[in-house]
């Protein structure tokens, strides 16, 4: 078993090379590091006041504005 892993490693070196996850420490004072954590990456707020009403007024309207536009074009008079 040990002799077929070694066959490998030695059959192609260089997929052993690029196999380095590591990388390098952040470095904090440059001027490209963001911050870190959760809802850190949102482009908006989720713990405001109106958020959740926001969110779901947002959500009704997207789901119910197609179902508006078909009641309304069915209900509307024909030329």
């Amino acid at each position: 078993m040990m002799s077929r892993a070694a066959f490998r490693v030695a059959a192609n070196p260089a997929t052993v090379a690029r196999r380095g996850f590591q990388s390098t420490r952040a470095q904090f004072a440059s001027p490209y590091h963001y911050p870190e954590g959760p809802r850190s990456n949102l482009p908006f707020n989720p713990l405001s006041k109106w958020f959740a009403v926001k969110y779901w007024s947002y959500c009704a309207a997207g789901f119910g504005l197609p179902f508006g536009l078909a009641v309304w074009q069915t209900k509307k008079t024909k030329p």
